[in-house]
């Protein structure tokens, strides 16, 4: 791999030494510059669990990804730094009340001198690793998480400003290879069922909220405030995407 060119893709200039305050500041990083997407599924572009593959779409193409993607690559860049990174299996709550299938989401643990929970593709979530311990209350912004051991599972909840906690995930400490979420990628290419076959997102933090551009709407978030914008045609969302995120589709 080429870490400058990651780093430069990511717009990152702090410490590298494996460190809290380099895994701090790379994830932030990564979250502010590498959008959350699923834009190759509505051409129909197959996304593999493949680590170079991956990492150029990132680096070269100036590109985002799903969990597989984002969390697949920012692993590989830890460890070339010199990060111990385990991948971990996650199930999200579905809206019935039950949870999806093993492998549905894909999050790390960086093991420090105290491990942490890393993870830059969950879209909007936190900015900062979380540290992997239970029932402590981490304030991020406006934002509280904490981490509630539920009969052996790890739930990770986040609590907005009027203080409501929500689960966003369920976790196990269980190491997992690459190889271990390939079924679930290709679920979520193919089945009518998964989110991400039903529309197109592309969304990522910015330093004072968040922008997302989905099928007919852009979304903009600045201290708390949200602003939509409808989109009335293909033209104007290849230029919203290209304008919010530096992304243009054709001929990649």
């Amino acid at each position: 791999m080429d870490v400058l060119s990651y780093l430069n893709r990511i717009e990152y200039e702090g410490p590298r030494a494996a460190s809290h305050i380099s895994l701090c500041g790379l994830h932030r990083a990564h979250m502010m510059t590498v959008p959350f997407e699923n834009l190759d599924i509505a051409i129909g572009r197959k996304i593999i669990c493949d680590e170079e593959s991956i990492v150029r779409k990132i680096v070269e193409q100036g590109r985002g990804g799903f969990c597989y993607e984002a969390n697949g690559a920012f692993a590989a860049l830890l460890r070339e730094l010199g990060f111990k990174v385990t991948m971990l299996s996650a199930r999200v709550p579905r809206e019935d009340g039950s949870e999806s299938p093993e492998f549905d989401h894909l999050v790390l643990r960086v093991d420090l001198e105290e491990p942490w929970l890393a993870d830059v593709g969950f879209g909007d979530s936190f900015l900062e690793p979380l540290r992997l311990a239970t029932g402590v209350d981490q304030v991020q912004g406006q934002r509280r998480f904490r981490i509630i051991d539920r009969n052996g599972a790890l739930d990770i909840e986040m609590a907005e400003a009027n203080g409501k906690w929500t689960r966003q995930y369920t976790f196990a400490l269980t190491p997992r290879s690459f190889k271990d979420f390939e079924e679930m990628c290709e679920y979520h290419q193919t089945s009518p069922e998964s989110p991400f076959t039903r529309r197109r997102v592309c969304s990522k933090a910015t330093p004072d909220g968040r922008v997302t551009l989905a099928d007919k709407k852009l979304i903009v978030t600045r201290n708390g405030q949200r602003e939509e914008f409808d989109i009335s045609s293909e033209e104007e969302w290849t230029a919203a995407l290209e304008r919010n995120f530096g992304i243009v589709l054709q001929g990649q």
